[in-house]
Formats: structure tokens, sequence, C-alpha cells
């Protein structure tokens, strides 16, 4: 993570407890899918980012289900077992189980991807995403989007 990243909107104790707090994030699938094809890319940085426990992932049922299923839809990810490599960013500690209002996302075109905002929002994260139907509307969300480029240009 870049030294000049900006800390967590929603702050948690690093690996010792007293730590510097995170910058927490939610990862949209594309983030996934451009890392298992693109090793070297921002995408595949970041997720290096929240395994190494630099940045902290939030992350719900529904997001983690959408993200694998797409990663293994894919022939040459799933071959590759991509899924097993991803599967580790997910962890126990940062699952936030709420019921998310989807509802506030209404201007985002394509439905499952919704729950990523209304995740980001619920818990004051940045939303990382290659989607042009997020970062297209991004100025009408209630969330911060940022494609994973920008990410690492401008420090989160």
């Amino acid at each position: 993570m870049p030294p000049d990243a900006p800390s967590s909107p929603t702050p948690v104790d690093g690996p010792d407890h007293g730590a510097p707090a995170r910058t927490t994030v939610v990862l949209d699938t594309n983030v996934f899918v451009g890392a298992g094809f693109h090793p070297g890319s921002a995408s595949a940085e970041l997720i290096d980012a929240v395994r190494a426990g630099d940045l902290r992932m939030v992350w719900s049922e529904a997001t983690r289900a959408e993200t694998r299923r797409v990663v293994e839809k894919i022939p040459p990810l799933a071959r590759a077992g991509a899924w097993d490599a991803f599967d580790e960013a997910f962890r126990d500690a940062d699952r936030v189980e709420v019921t998310l209002d989807e509802s506030d996302f209404a201007a985002v075109p394509d439905p499952t991807d919704r729950k990523f905002a209304a995740l980001a929002a619920e818990t004051g994260a940045i939303l990382v995403s290659s989607d042009r139907h997020l970062l297209d509307h991004a100025q009408d969300l209630p969330v911060t989007v940022r494609s994973p480029g920008r990410w690492w240009r401008t420090g989160g």
C-alpha cells in the first residue's frame, strides 16, 4: 500500500493491538477477475495488500458468493484454480452481516453491482471496481468508488 494512503474510515486494530488503522475497502468481483488474468496489475496488488493485512476488505456472504460464482464460471480462471487463491482474502473477522438496503443504489444499472455499493456504504468502505456501471454513476452514489488503477495512483 502506498505510504500516503488514507487511514481507514472504519478503524480496526492491526495485527498487533493498537497498530494503526487500515483502510477499509470492498472489492468488486471484477477486481478478482482482473487479478486472475493479470497477476502484476493494480487489481492483483490490491488483493495482495488484503492478504498481507495492509488493507481490510469487508465482505458479506452475498458479495463473496457473487465473486466466487463469477470467478468459477470463467473457464481459464476455473481451470487455474483462481478461487482457491482468492478465498483466503475473505477473512472471517472482516465478514459483515447486515441487511443491505440496495434502494439507494437504483442509479446503478446492474442489480448485481448494487450489493457491493450497499456494503461499502454500510461500512464506510471505499468501493474498488473496474465496472463502468459503478464508475459512471459514482457521483450519484453515497459511497466513494475508485478504479484499481486510480486507487494506487492516488493512494486510495
